[in-house]
């Protein structure tokens, strides 16, 4: 999910995995990194033996805005 931050900029958040998100100056630089969180978020339940989530009730999507 993808919020305006109130001092610029977007910040993310991850549902289904409690704690992930990231930030950017544009959208495209807070779903970069974002992807990059995602992955390290992933990677440390691995190492630390957790169960992976595999499902959740997301959607991904793109929608342009026109003001």
């Amino acid at each position: 999910m993808v919020y305006p931050a109130e001092e610029g900029g977007f910040f993310t958040r991850v549902p289904l995995l409690p704690g992930c998100g990231s930030q950017g100056e544009t959208i495209e630089e807070a779903l970069q990194n974002t992807r990059e969180a995602i992955e390290c978020h992933l990677c440390a339940l691995r190492d630390d033996g957790q169960e992976l989530p595999t499902e959740g009730p997301s959607f991904q999507g793109r929608i342009a805005v026109t003001l």
